[in-house]
């Protein structure tokens, strides 16, 4: 075949891998929103991915990508599949075992993630591996019979006619883009229709369901007080909304969690092991209180921080109808995608702060995103070693016998939140009228409370801010300083001091592996 030809050829071979990899996607997507326990195979290899990722590798994608990182990942499998069933679509147009081997190794590879999921079953696992695999190959077979040559006359010297240099003959071509495109068009429908209502399985609250009424007193109260909050537009409110809050775990995919049958466990260095249902969690004395968590991976100045409003069970009457033996030094909690984190048994019985089996946020019940049926909230603790969402279980074991999912991985296994501030208003890079200007914002150091915040304008003396009311110790507050803003470029930091008299550090250093050190520093252009 003329060179050109070939390289033709070729081209319409890797579309071929890369179609067939698709629709065996698609397959997986559907099957998986039509049958629960069924295996997103994008999902279940990023669950691999993000399981076997070296150190350094969250911090990164978080800094890089925030909030969505997951639909990075996302992409970044698909887009990989795509280029490496497109080498395989040219191996098999040349050698079709080299193919066929190709996708089974493929299918063996989705296969091995999709078992290692706690969610999935291990039957439809396997069927739906081996449908996927089975539709792309018979896709990738037959796309590639459109790129061979088409059939060509008898000339009168006995020889076939030949056909124009440099590309597939006519038919062929336009078979194949008529064929293939069909069969690509209908893959992103039956993907989007698989993912669709492959979310749509996830369980949450049922819509209009309420929590019942608190009836223990938490260490704040319910209700904001009016002089919890500061007058000034654009700063972040003291309440963040669910649909506003941040959201950064492992799970690429919200767990489908069936509440009638779900439970969490208390086990390990216990007298009485005990499970308890939701119905049995809500019929409970409950408590609201306002608690600031925040994300390991937040850089200084990030948003990976929120206060909310927690209704739940108090963690320690559960061990305590449990009974926590002696030597207990680490509370393990299990969520039912399989994530752990570890705390200090003595962290949590510290009569200081109260942390809570979480089944409500903002006086709603937990949306599905933030943990339903139930979570823990650890105050004064990074989510990554205390927050566990979709909570399943909670050991009791000690400090040297497990270690958390993040720990192995080069994060600390001890997790206390930082003493931090940020400057909301004005923003990085803003212009501002000269005369009198707010610099506002919040700060955090739960769960020793804030004691006082100052700014810097360039290099002159620290001015303290105005502070909002703190709703307790575990929360964040608001701050607000007006300036008397100058014509020219200005640079504004911002530094905060806790309950303990430890003034927020300059020195910085990065997210890893106990969370990003330093103050926010800002610029303005005044004129």
């Amino acid at each position: 075949m003329h060179p050109l030809a070939s390289r033709s050829a070729d081209l319409a071979a890797a579309a071929a891998g890369a179609i067939a990899a698709l629709v065996a996607i698609a397959v997986a997507e559907l099957i998986a929103g039509l049958f629960a326990g069924a295996p997103s195979i994008i999902l279940a290899i990023g669950d691999l991915v993000i399981a076997l990722q070296p150190p350094g590798a969250k911090d990164l994608m978080v800094s890089l990508f925030g909030e969505s990182d997951k639909l990075v990942l996302n992409l970044a499998i698909a887009i990989g599949a795509l280029l490496i069933a497109a080498g395989l679509g040219v191996a098999a147009r040349r050698k079709w075992p080299i193919g066929v081997i190709g996708f089974l190794v493929a299918g063996g590879v989705a296969l091995l993630a999709a078992l290692r999921q706690p969610l999935t079953s291990q039957v439809f696992a396997i069927a739906t591996v081996v449908v996927a695999v089975g539709v792309g190959l018979g896709v990738l077979r037959l796309l590639l019979a459109t790129t061979a040559p088409a059939w060509r006359p008898v000339t009168p010297s006995g020889q076939r006619a030949s056909t124009p240099s440099g590309s597939m003959p006519d038919w062929d071509r336009r078979s194949f883009l008529v064929l293939g495109g069909g069969v690509a068009a209908g893959a992103v429908v039956a993907g989007v229709v698989g993912r669709t209502m492959l979310e749509g399985q996830v369980t949450g609250p049922a819509v209009g369901s309420v929590l019942p009424p608190s009836t223990g007193s938490g260490p704040a109260a319910s209700s904001l007080p009016a002089d919890a909050s500061l007058p000034v537009d654009g700063i972040t409110p003291i309440v963040m909304p669910n649909d506003r809050f941040y959201r950064i775990d492992t799970a690429l995919a919200v767990p489908r969690v069936d509440v009638a049958t779900w439970q969490v466990k208390v086990t390990g260095m216990v007298d009485t092991p005990l499970a308890f249902t939701y119905d049995q969690l809500q019929a409970m004395p409950l408590f609201d209180q306002y608690v600031t968590i925040a994300c390991v991976s937040n850089e200084v100045g990030g948003n990976l921080v929120g206060n909310a409003l927690w209704t739940g069970v108090k963690l320690r009457d559960v061990l305590a109808a449990a009974g926590v033996q002696t030597g207990a030094t680490q509370i393990v909690g299990r969520s039912v995608d399989g994530f752990t984190v570890g705390f200090p048994t003595e962290w949590a019985m510290d009569p200081a702060r109260e942390p809570m089996i979480a089944l409500g946020m903002n006086g709603e019940p937990l949306p599905a995103q933030h943990g339903y049926p139930a979570r823990l909230i650890i105050p004064g603790l990074f989510g990554y070693v205390s927050a566990t969402k979709w909570l399943s279980e909670i050991e009791l074991t000690t400090w040297e016998a497990f270690d958390g999912y993040w720990v192995p991985l080069g994060w600390s296994k001890t997790g206390p939140i930082l003493t931090q501030s940020r400057i909301d208003v004005p923003r990085n890079n803003a212009s501002v009228p000269a005369g009198r200007a707010t610099v506002a914002g919040v700060a955090w150091a739960p769960d020793r409370g804030i004691d006082g915040v100052e700014i810097q304008v360039d290099d002159g003396a620290w001015m303290p801010a105005t502070l909002s009311k703190p709703l307790s110790d575990a929360t964040w507050v608001q701050w607000m300083v007006d300036w008397n803003a100058t014509t020219g470029q200005h640079t504004i930091s911002v530094r905060a001091t806790d309950g303990t008299d430890t003034v927020q550090t300059a020195d910085t250093s990065r997210p890893a592996p106990d969370g990003a050190r330093g103050r926010h520093t800002i610029k303005v252009n005044v004129g």
